[in-house]
């Protein structure tokens, strides 16, 4: 299995190919040997509360399964299916923009393992995660 990452231009092809990625507006920050760093920018629309005005958990998640998923993505050149996903709420988000570092725990023939840490505008850690994704090859 290829082990080498891609390239910050490549990732970020890779990750705004998808309508719902281009809306969360993700922005690839840096890609290497240790895994991958994304911003996110803060959306109004993300408000679950607009008396307390914090991001809604499932657009965390998506952010979460996204970093972890693209994590991945670099060292195999393809996105690749989600199996499973554990999410852990640390404290609310609140307005602006949002950073994800993402690195693979274990790269297998057939299922892969990733985390996921979502950052607030201030470095607080808001989120974190562990995905598994299905990383057979596609079949012909």
């Amino acid at each position: 299995m290829n082990k080498e990452t891609i390239g910050v231009e490549k990732l970020q092809e890779l990750l705004t190919r998808g309508p719902f990625n281009r809306w969360l507006d993700f922005s690839v920050l840096s890609v290497n040997e240790e895994g991958i760093e994304v911003e996110v920018t803060w959306r109004e629309e993300w408000v679950v509360n607009p008396e307390q005005r914090y991001t809604h958990g499932g657009i965390l998640a998506a952010i979460i399964d996204t970093a972890a998923d693209y994590a991945i993505a670099a060292t195999l050149g393809r996105p690749v299916p989600t199996i499973s996903i554990r999410v852990d709420y640390h404290k609310a988000a609140k307005p602006g923009n949002l950073k994800a570092r993402a690195h693979v725990v274990r790269l297998g023939r057939q299922y892969s393992t990733a985390e996921s840490y979502v950052y607030d505008k201030d470095g607080s850690l808001v989120a974190s995660g562990r995905g598994t994704y299905y990383t057979a090859p596609p079949r012909s």
